[in-house]
């Protein structure tokens, strides 16, 4: 017995479409998956940018405020004479000079007037000078 069995050409190019049409999906994702990878990847690397260059600001004005305290504790320990300084300490917001008990300030006292903290002990002077002000007056030269 011969079975002739009859194919239908329309599953074939129905198979066939279908398959590029699941191909073409595909693709499509990949495509869109990778665009919003890339923007994000983009955002990303701004971002990191923008922080860097903050960074940098931020570590340059550290750097100019230290050059400026410096400086001012320099002049201070100048007027003083540097021979008469026992100690210089940073404590807290304060730059305290620690001196032998028979130093003349008059030089620091002229210069900071009442924002110099001035404690005189047996042992030693200390002076207290407030770094906010010190800050305050190099702005000030600066304007």
């Amino acid at each position: 017995m011969i079975v002739a069995v009859k194919r239908n050409r329309k599953q074939k190019f129905i198979k066939l479409i279908s398959l590029v049409v699941l191909i073409a999906m595909f693709g499509g994702y990949y495509y869109y998956m990778n665009k919003t990878f890339e923007e994000k990847q983009k955002q990303e690397l701004q971002e990191k940018q923008a922080l860097k260059i903050e960074e940098e600001k931020k570590e340059k004005a550290k750097k100019n405020l230290e050059r400026a305290i410096l400086s001012e504790v320099e002049k201070a320990v100048d007027l003083v004479g540097q021979e008469h300084i026992k100690h210089v300490k940073l404590i807290e917001n304060k730059v305290v000079i620690v001196c032998e008990p028979d130093t003349n300030l008059d030089a620091l006292i002229v210069r900071y007037g009442v924002m110099a903290l001035i404690k005189r002990t047996l042992t030693e002077v200390i002076v207290a000078v407030d770094i906010n002000f010190i800050l305050k007056s190099k702005s000030n030269e600066k304007k």
